[in-house]
């Protein structure tokens, strides 16, 4: 991964077009680079969850190029290269898993990012019922290893509609993201066992992408 954690923090410094056009060939190693690891990860991660099935790494990855149509930051490249694996394929709703390198700023992810209405209310239905077994896996010491929580990225001042306030799951109610995250250093990424850690990592989220993955099949 050392050439393509080199490429992006170059890139950070020349977020431009004629820098990037002239460094096109850096930038094809760097993603060649990266599509390998993320060719291991496919393999490892099929023995630990087999719903993500089999797709080819070009398929999860994210373009370099940023939409910058709505944005007030108008550089065009993203100074991360990241992948993601759930069933279904990158655009799935379903609890994913999420692999994320960007120079001093790299992480491990998973879960269910932002979903629609009615997937989001299945989740607050499935903690309303079952919380108590949510609270449990992530009060489990290997769990707690490599994660404090959930993350409170997006998170309602009160209570949902229909949800008393004072209801014991209450924190994991007010949420609209149920993600898990586990951030990495840069010398992290470059040791050769990184895509092992990453796995790791990812068979502690499995458990947590389980516990989600029951409002798709309600």
């Amino acid at each position: 991964m050392k050439r393509a954690l080199s490429f992006l923090k170059a890139l950070q410094k020349n977020n431009n077009k004629a820098w990037f056009d002239a460094h096109r060939d850096d930038y094809d190693v760097a993603k060649s680079d990266f599509l390998v690891q993320v060719d291991v990860l496919i393999k490892g991660l099929t023995k630990v969850d087999p719903s993500i099935g089999s797709p080819l790494p070009k398929e999860i990855i994210f373009r370099i190029n940023r939409d910058v149509r709505f944005s007030k930051n108008k550089s065009p490249y993203k100074n991360n290269m990241a992948a993601v694996f759930a069933p279904g394929g990158k655009k799935s709703p379903k609890p994913c898993y999420y692999v994320h390198i960007q120079p001093g700023a790299s992480f491990i992810a998973g879960g269910v990012w932002m979903p629609e209405k009615e997937i989001l209310e299945k989740i607050r239905q499935e903690i309303d019922y079952e919380g108590a077994s949510l609270q449990t896996l992530i009060k489990k010491a290997v769990f707690k290893k490599y994660f404090s929580g959930l993350d409170e990225e997006a998170t309602l001042v009160r209570i949902p509609k229909g949800y008393e306030e004072d209801h014991p799951m209450a924190a994991f109610l007010k949420l609209k993201s149920f993600t898990v995250t586990h951030f990495i250093s840069d010398t992290e990424v470059l040791d050769p066992k990184f895509p092992e850690y990453v796995l790791k990592v990812f068979a502690q989220i499995k458990p947590f992408n389980d516990f989600l993955s029951v409002v798709f099949e309600k």
